[in-house]
């Protein structure tokens, strides 16, 4: 889920910015320290928004620096337990697929799938239901229940999300569609 979280922090401005605005100064230094970053509590911090105060500066003997409370908004990306998802299929290996949930990825188990026997075809870089046929491959859309979330601040890359799509309307975005219309012309046909 994104979300705004608003923000405080003391910011060291060193003497080289003393020139240019604060405004932009405080910009520049909290994108810098705060962008890219994946937060336990807050998730991965997308962006710095809009500054919203800026205390009196103050300067720590030896240091030339100056020294500033910022209250400030940042857009921040965190996957929520049993959350429904949509994203894009970036890869398909042999035990499942990965999807592109904004700025991170999640792993749909070849066993969370579908509702079939499914196979893995190398060559064609794609997952293939048994019965009903249905593909899964890369460039697919789909939509999907987060499972299980475990994130590591150290690094984004050790971060963690399970997802599942045999659930009720989920899986590949076309399958959706489809079922929903099989679904429309059973309730057609059983009320005439």
């Amino acid at each position: 889920m994104y979300k705004l979280v608003t923000i405080s922090d003391t910011v060291r401005v060193p003497p080289r910015m003393f020139g240019a605005p604060l405004n932009e100064n405080l910009q520049k230094i909290l994108m810098e320290k705060y962008e890219g970053i994946l937060d336990k509590d807050m998730g991965f911090i997308l962006s710095i928004g809009k500054i919203r105060e800026i205390g009196d500066g103050k300067v720590i003997y030896g240091d030339g620096a100056a020294y500033h409370s910022a209250v400030f908004d940042v857009l921040c990306y965190m996957p929520e337990l049993y959350e429904v998802v949509e994203g894009e299929v970036v890869d398909v290996v042999e035990f499942g697929v990965f999807v592109r949930l904004g700025p991170l990825d999640g792993l749909v188990h070849i066993s969370q799938i579908m509702d079939d026997y499914v196979s893995y075809d190398p060559k064609r870089e794609a997952i293939i239901g048994k019965e009903t046929g249905r593909v899964i491959e890369k460039g697919d859309k789909v939509r999907a229940r987060i499972v299980a979330v475990s994130l590591r601040e150290a690094k984004k890359r050790g971060s963690k999300i399970a997802l599942t799509m045999r659930q009720p309307g989920l899986g590949k975005l076309e399958w959706i569609k489809e079922e929903k219309e099989k679904r429309r012309k059973m309730n057609k046909i059983n009320n005439k």
